[in-house]
């Protein structure tokens, strides 16, 4: 039975706080903490870092436990629900540090942050790999889920546009203070109706697989090794540029007080082109239209290099479309991993959603890491200076246009040529549905 459009839409809202706290995360906190609070470009990028490595340990314990909750509200629900005061503190002191924060500050809050953010979504996506075993419906409920991340990041951008143009305030920390305070209304608001308004089913059983039979196995399914590496891929290439943006838009164009104008119609091309992918993806298959928004991204990213001083409106045609190919990204990697799941199913005869979610949030978290290493290190290589007021030579600047136009495009590239044959179709995954539906019967 298909899933009502308000369920969908419920279950989806969670997404939009979430994607709200991080983005500014990347793109608006080193920046802030660098040129603002004074703590170096070489030290935020290890503190970023350092961040993801913990969570080679909080993650997979996050997966385990929460396959094997077992509570009068579901297994995924009260997760969701414990995460957000978490996710609420951490946000509240990384977005409006006190007086005299630095680099301890910027450590501790991140890594709170971290674990709150895994105890949200390593359940809240499994979960919805559980809402339906229907190949096209899947893509149905991660591109709502996505489209509704996508605005929580727009309102990111679009709420410091309109503090510029009504009130002529702007800068990074004023982005952070506008979207904070938002984060902390609309966050417990959204976590509350999807916990009460979408049901979970009871018909599981908790994983009696270990931790280490279970990564065998996931080792060993190579539909999922294909699909985790291109997203690992393209997530550094976009993690590169997410960082880079505010530093480009300031430094190269001369004009970082409009740079939440650009940064709202890139997700604003993102939001609306979610529909088209998911549609897209109905009519030549997931990973063709996967192929797709890698290549069309690729191509456009150079031309950033034909940018100056000046040039923020002739930037605005080359991020709608970067922004357009990006639509891509969330639904349709989501969606096949929901696949991939019933794949493994068939084999450990367990659904082990958790542990995949927790490996596929921990490598999100590693590629968003290393992409903001690569950028801000790359930065530090260059001899980059962030002081507003400092003086940057051409090669330095051009150090900037490098990271931020070409380097992305060869990950996208690599990542195209890693999906390209990736094997799970329409037609196979209604065989995989089909063996397990024979499970359960002869269960």
């Amino acid at each position: 039975m298909a899933l009502k459009k308000s369920t969908i839409f419920y279950y989806g809202l969670t997404d939009l706080p979430v994607m709200m706290s991080i983005f500014p995360v990347l793109v608006f906190v080193p920046k802030y903490y660098a040129s603002d609070l004074g703590v170096s470009l070489g030290l935020v990028s290890w503190i970023v870092f350092g961040v993801r490595i913990f969570d080679v340990f909080t993650d997979p314990v996050c997966g385990y436990l929460c396959d094997r909750t077992n509570t009068r509200w579901g297994r995924r629900r009260p997760w969701i629900a414990a995460a957000a005061p978490v996710m609420m503190a951490a946000v509240f002191m990384l977005f409006l540090p006190p007086e005299g924060a630095g680099a301890w500050h910027l450590l501790i809050w991140m890594s709170v942050l971290s674990v709150g953010t895994t105890m949200m979504l390593i359940p809240y996506y499994a979960w919805a790999a559980e809402l339906s075993p229907d190949y096209n419906e899947r893509s149905r409920i991660t591109g709502a889920r996505s489209a509704l991340g996508v605005v929580g990041n727009f309102l990111a951008q679009f709420i410091p546009v309109v503090a510029l143009l009504v009130w002529g305030v702007g800068g990074s920390e004023a982005v952070l203070k506008l979207v904070g305070i938002t984060i902390l209304v609309v966050m417990p608001v959204c976590v509350y109706l999807t916990v009460t308004k979408v049901g979970e089913s009871r018909d599981y059983e908790n994983s009696r697989i270990s931790t280490v039979d279970g990564l065998r196995l996931m080792a060993e399914n190579g539909p999922f090794l294909r699909l985790i590496l291109a997203f690992g891929v393209s997530s550094t290439a976009l993690a590169m540029t997410t960082p880079l943006y505010i530093f480009f838009i300031a430094f190269v164009l001369k004009a970082e007080k409009q740079a939440p104008i650009m940064l709202a119609c890139f997700y604003l091309a993102n939001l609306l082109a979610v529909p088209f992918w998911v549609w897209l993806s109905g009519k030549i298959g997931k990973h063709r239209a996967y192929v797709g928004s890698f290549s069309i991204i690729a191509l456009a990213h150079p031309f950033y290099l034909l940018l100056g001083e000046g040039d923020f409106w002739w930037m605005l045609p080359i991020t709608i479309t970067t922004g357009f190919a990006a639509g891509g990204f969330a639904a349709l990697p989501n969606s096949m991993k929901a696949d991939v799941i019933d794949f493994d199913h068939v084999k450990s005869g367990e659904n082990r959603a958790g542990q995949f979610f927790a490996t596929w949030s921990f490598t999100y978290k590693l590629a968003a890491s290393l992409g903001a290493w690569l950028a801000l290190q790359g930065l530090s290589w260059f001899q980059f200076n962030p002081d507003p007021a400092g003086i940057n030579s051409p090669e330095q600047l051009f150090g900037l246009r490098f990271l931020f136009a070409l380097a992305p495009s060869a990950f996208y590239l690599g990542a195209c040529a890693l999906i390209w044959k990736y094997p799970i179709t329409e037609a196979k995954h209604a065989e995989v549905r089909q063996q397990l539906a024979n499970m359960e019967q002869t269960a």
